[in-house]
């Protein structure tokens, strides 16, 4: 049996990870598969009323590079709640930097909960993406 491995320390940074580019293809499949109402997820006409000249990816793809992001840092943890509120539109040709900070560690029913906040940011360095993540030690 191996030792567990300790609970991450608040400041603790995780490696940055590319997000996109996202192609018209993508937009596409995205904008299908959500179904919600985000207002991130716009069709192009809607877009272009907002002054965007590119329909916007819808805000979940950048949630959901989060958990490849924590299984490369500490494959040790699991995610046990996300969510996040979507800034800027990532727009089509766009690349997005998602970092994460462990923000706060405080003991849970598994040992530990530590609650990781996040941050995308576009090549233009507007912030798209802020959440936040609780992690627990994964089941094995």
């Amino acid at each position: 049996m191996t030792a567990e491995r300790p609970a991450p320390r608040v400041g603790e940074k995780l490696p940055a990870r590319t997000v996109g580019p996202f192609s018209a293809q993508d937009l596409a499949r995205y904008a299908e598969a959500s179904g919600d109402s985000n207002p991130l997820h716009l069709d192009t006409a809607f877009a272009r009323g907002f002054g965007f000249s590119a329909r916007p990816v819808h805000g979940m793809k950048l949630l959901a590079a989060f958990e490849p992001l924590l299984a490369e840092w500490r494959p040790d943890l699991a995610v046990l709640h996300l969510h996040g509120q979507f800034l800027t539109p990532i727009l089509e040709g766009e690349k997005a930097q998602l970092t994460a900070r462990i923000a706060k560690v405080e003991p849970g029913e598994a040992g530990f909960v530590a609650v990781a906040r996040l941050i995308a940011h576009t090549e233009t360095g507007a912030p798209a993406l802020m959440g936040e993540a609780r992690l627990v030690p994964a089941r094995r």
